[in-house]
């Protein structure tokens, strides 16, 4: 079995920023949870369970996307947790004032910013060859 090629510093530097990314806004739902807990989509229950839930899935999936040997499967949890967390986004641009401090404009441009930020957890779902 031959061993992978290294990976490039831009390859890098993304694993890293998105690592980043995701242990700081998961670390946001223990800090504040409270203006999460207002997005979650009322028929879902226990939503403050739901905003810590979420904000480990966040840091632990970060973290994850670190090692070689758990990259792909972190990646593809951050896919769907990306997926989940949609409706509470959608939410949070649909109820003024509940937008963590946001201007509503910005919470509205922020949702057709979710499909880069999936595609680019999806990037480390992808086998090193594919890089």
């Amino acid at each position: 079995m031959s061993t992978p090629a290294p990976a490039s510093p831009l390859y890098r530097l993304g694993l890293l920023s998105l690592t980043a990314l995701l242990v700081t806004a998961g670390t946001f739902h223990f800090l504040r949870p409270g203006p999460f807990v207002r997005i979650v989509p009322p028929l879902l229950p226990a939503p403050e369970f739901l905003v810590y839930l979420s904000g480990a899935a966040e840091i632990v999936l970060g973290l994850l996307l670190l090692s070689q040997r758990t990259r792909r499967a972190a990646a593809w949890g951050l896919v769907a947790l990306l997926l989940a967390v949609f409706p509470a986004n959608v939410r949070m641009a649909l109820l003024p004032g509940e937008g963590l401090g946001a201007p509503q404009w910005l919470l509205w441009a922020r949702l057709p910013l979710q499909l880069p930020l999936i595609a680019w957890a999806w990037r480390y779902s992808r086998p090193q060859s594919f890089r």
